[in-house]
């Protein structure tokens, strides 16, 4: 081969590196995957050595694209043969493709792959034109696959076909619809070209939209950013997960722990809606308490994204008063987000989408004309058609900055005393708490209970902690820990103010991050006093602790440590009136248990009522 050939042909390849280089991937549909329950694990004939389509519709076009795939939930590996694309003649209502539009993937070359268990898969780009919002068919072919533990998202809305054999004739197949392993399609496009991530429960994925016709508020709002030209290279990723929570339990893994796979790990993402809270609130124990803390998470998503030139937008809860998740309690924890949506200079927009559905003579409720089954939570068809409706187009066209502004904290209570735990042991008491350094907590220490598991009483002043303080006024005083209690094993303290400790102590105070919990309240004399705590539970941490007249617990880290005094009491909180206790069923009980778990409900003289669970073992 002579010397200009040569150099031809290293030519070609280096444009073709250059060019393979510059390739700007949008995501143009994806889902946020979970742990499939098991009544929406595959039905039978079940995933292994069978076929499965799946249709997805997309929100921007493009002629070169790419799938992802996950297992990352599964705990086995996951075979895959073969995987082709197609275009679909419909949303889901059939499994018909254009079979003349089929292309077969491969992965680094080779026709299937498998994933390990927690693994991922990404197909290597093809040629496939598909047009904005065009319905896509994907067909697996499975090897060895497990149909217990799979990786999903069960909230599809579509109808997915499941065929047993390695098969692309689905007439007669099983229906599910759910949707398994598949995770984003990505397509090459323009560098003007991007997409928005969507953080949110329920309400985004879909509950109460019609299946397979894709009308979900995130479908309404991908079509009119398609059909206003300055949007029209806009992708619209729907990250919703019905039943999930930003801080525990629910559905899924929690938007606190997921947000940086679902938003910021998305390909092409230039914006960020945050619009989830509401599982939260209707199960918290203290809606204020709860909504701030949500709030510290959004604030830590907007800074990582901004850090990223991402713009985020904050959604406002929408109304849920005729649900048995509302309470006025909860009501005033949707409030203070919303509050903060709205006034807050961290956000680069807001979408008002409680405005947009809530009843004007009642606002606390939503429209009846938006109702879902009638459960004054979720939104029909109509509803998501106003949600999507309501967001102006223009802030997926902004020019300026990411915000760099930080919100300033409102003080919780001038009159606070702030403890630091680690402050606490002494050369005669506390010395067996172990104290250890960590970035996230308050001064960058905190103590770890050592004594074993016991129901017995401290007697060795080496397992209790004495905080003394002093108060200037009678009245109601509220002491609470920011504690971090992983397990039921390790979540209680013996505590005692002004004596030595019984058998009294509080417990249930399981939280698996920094949270303030509260250890005592009750009336006390103006003068000075102590706080004993001893360690009933080994592995309880404790960071900080917060005496004050306030009946609602501080956020965040709290304050800065304070004089062991409160000297003045110029803001008056409401005191507590009566105090009631439920059990779980809603029945009232007429003494506090010894055992178990119950409701505590305070009735205080402004007319608020707060609520939180009380265990007891």
């Amino acid at each position: 081969m002579n010397m200009k050939k040569i150099a031809l042909i290293f030519a070609c390849l280096l444009i073709g590196a250059v060019a393979s280089a510059q390739s700007h991937w949008v995501g143009t549909w994806g889902t946020a995957p979970q742990l499939v329950e098991n009544n929406n694990n595959p039905p039978s004939p079940g995933l292994g050595n069978n076929s499965l389509r799946q249709i997805v519709q997309v929100s921007i076009g493009g002629e070169r694209v790419r799938l992802k795939l996950t297992n990352e939930f599964s705990t086995g590996s996951t075979q895959i043969k073969a995987v082709e694309l197609a275009i679909a003649k419909t949303a889901g209502s059939s499994s018909e493709i254009d079979e003349s539009s089929t292309v077969s993937l491969t992965f680094n070359g080779q026709a299937g792959v498998t994933m390990s268990a927690k693994g991922k898969a990404v197909s290597d780009p093809v040629d496939f034109k598909i047009g904005p919002r065009e319905n896509v068919a994907i067909t697996i072919h499975y090897g060895s696959a497990s149909s217990t533990s799979v990786s999903g998202h069960p909230g599809s809305r579509t109808t997915s076909y499941l065929k047993s054999g390695n098969t692309t004739n689905f007439s007669g197949a099983t229906k599910t619809d759910h949707w398994y392993n598949i995770l984003a399609l990505e397509v090459e496009a323009p560098e003007e070209a991007g997409a928005v991530a969507i953080l949110g429960n329920s309400i985004t994925d879909g509950r109460g939209s019609t299946t397979n016709q894709q009308n979900r508020w995130a479908d309404v709002l991908s079509r009119r950013l398609l059909a206003n030209e300055p949007t029209s290279q806009v992708g619209v990723l729907n990250m919703g997960i019905g039943g999930n929570c930003v801080l525990g339990g629910g559905l899924g893994p929690t938007a606190s722990s997921r947000y940086q796979r679902d938003l910021l790990g998305q390909e092409g993402v230039k914006w960020i809606i945050l619009f989830e809270a509401v599982n939260d609130l209707g199960g918290a124990q203290n809606g204020v308490q709860t909504a701030k803390r949500i709030i510290d998470v959004y604030k830590q998503i907007i800074r990582e994204a901004h850090e990223k030139g991402i713009y985020v937008f904050g959604g406002t809860i929408t109304p849920f008063k005729g649900n048995n998740y509302y309470s006025t309690d909860h009501e005033k924890g949707r409030s203070t987000i919303n509050q903060w949506i709205r006034t807050t200079k961290m956000l680069d927009g807001v979408i008002d989408f409680d405005e947009a559905v809530r009843n004007p003579q009642n606002p606390e409720a939503m429209q009846s004309q938006f109702l879902f089954e009638n459960d004054w939570l979720h939104l029909n068809a109509k509803g998501y058609e106003t949600m999507g409706g309501c967001i102006d187009l223009s802030l997926f066209t902004k020019t300026d900055p990411v915000s760099d502004a930080e919100d300033e904290e409102e003080p919780y209570d001038n009159n606070a005393l702030w403890i630091e735990a680690e402050d606490l042991p002494t050369e005669e008491s506390g010395t067996a708490f172990q104290s250890f350094e960590d970035a996230s907590v308050s001064k960058g220490m905190y103590l770890k209970t050592v004594a074993p598991t016991s129901t017995v009483t401290p007697t060795d002043s080496a397992y209790i902690l004495a905080a003394p303080f002093s108060v200037s006024a009678a009245g109601t005083y509220y002491i609470y820990g920011r504690v971090l209690c992983p397990t039921w094993d390790d979540d209680s303290y013996f505590v005692s103010v002004d004596g030595a400790l019984t058998s009294n102590f509080v417990n249930g105070l399981q939280t698996t991050s920094w949270e303030w919990k509260e250890f005592y309240h009750g009336n006390l004399k103006a003068g000075e006093h102590t706080l004993y705590l001893g360690g009933r539970e080994d592995g309880a941490c404790l960071d900080k602790l917060c005496i004050t007249i306030n009946p609602e617990a501080p956020s965040g880290m709290g304050g800065t440590n304070t004089p062991t005094s409160i000297t003045q009491q110029s803001v008056q909180y409401p005191s507590t009136v009566s105090v009631e206790n439920y059990s779980l069923s809603g029945m009232r009980l007429n003494t506090q248990p010894t055992t178990g778990v119950f409701i505590e409900v305070r009735r205080m003289d402004d007319g608020t009522i707060l609520t939180r669970k009380v265990v007891v073992r």
